[in-house]
């Protein structure tokens, strides 16, 4: 029985922005007058650590997205996809920013990174990948620093919340001078995925 609306789970590493998708869907969530609830793990963020963000909207219930049960897996750098993998509904989607992050272990020469297409085949078993370089396109945008805003445009055609709504809870939690900037991401993010 489901018991939300739509459930995300929201992945990166500290620093990449997770945190602050997750609060402005908050945000246009309660502007739309749906319930939302949500949790977050950050342990180690600043040092490179992961990040894991669970969003309900629609909940009353608690904020976590039991494993199986995420529409929608979100993630901002591939290793932490393939880590939070577990949470992605059978048929949901997943949207995956496809530049890595290298941990010390993989600069250090102690271990590789995993081909982008070993990460995206398991995910690919379960669930919709759509594979986007958010980074590129954040530098298009103006801002390197947006490709969380990029992810969060993509996913935009998946949540039921209205475009206008989360472009709004954008411009209340940014700092003004990066507006224009995280708003072109936002619009470059949501011309990769045809729905």
């Amino acid at each position: 029985m489901r018991t939300s609306k739509c459930d995300m789970v929201i992945v990166g590493v500290g620093g990449q922005g997770v945190i602050l998708i997750s609060e402005i869907i908050g945000r246009a969530a309660l502007r739309a007058g749906i319930p939302v609830r949500a949790a977050e793990t950050h342990g180690m963020a600043q040092r490179g650590g992961s990040v894991i963000n669970h969003t309900r909207l629609g909940c009353v219930y608690g904020p976590m997205v039991p494993e199986g049960g995420a529409d929608i897996l979100l993630a901002l750098e591939p290793a932490e996809a393939l880590r939070y993998g577990r949470y992605l509904s059978r048929g949901g989607v997943a949207l995956v920013n496809t530049k890595p992050v290298l941990p010390t272990t993989v600069t250090t020469g102690q271990f590789r990174y995993p081909d982008i297409e070993e990460i995206l085949a398991p995910l690919r078993s379960v669930a919709r990948v759509i594979a986007i370089n958010a980074t590129e396109i954040a530098e298009r945008a103006g801002n390197p620093q947006t490709a969380n805003i990029v992810m969060l445009g993509a996913m935009s055609r998946f949540m039921p919340i209205e475009e206008a709504l989360l472009l709004d809870a954008l411009r209340d939690s940014v700092p003004g001078k990066y507006i224009d900037a995280n708003v072109r991401a936002f619009e470059l993010g949501k011309a990769e995925v045809s729905g």
